[in-house]
């Protein structure tokens, strides 16, 4: 008669947790390594070129603003006559 064999028995949760704590750390830090930071020269550029987006798209809803309320008024104009 063959003996069965019996389960291996899990650790418990702390251990469970505190290797999968232990791998997330490890894999973090592994992952910042692999982080290339711009330069300075680059971070300046670039936040050239967002300031002068945030300025042309002000400038074209100032512009969609500025005409839809001439034309709004020229509607109430015509409708008040």
């Amino acid at each position: 008669m063959a003996k069965e064999k019996t389960p291996e028995k899990k650790p418990n949760f702390f251990v469970r947790a505190g290797k999968g704590i232990s791998k997330f750390f490890r894999d973090t830090k592994s992952e910042i390594r692999k982080i290339t930071w711009p330069t300075a020269k680059t971070t300046f550029k670039n936040t050239g070129i967002v300031l002068l987006a945030m300025l042309v798209v002000g400038l074209v809803i100032f512009g969609l603003d500025f005409g839809l309320e001439w034309l709004f008024g020229l509607v109430m104009d015509v409708a008040g006559n």
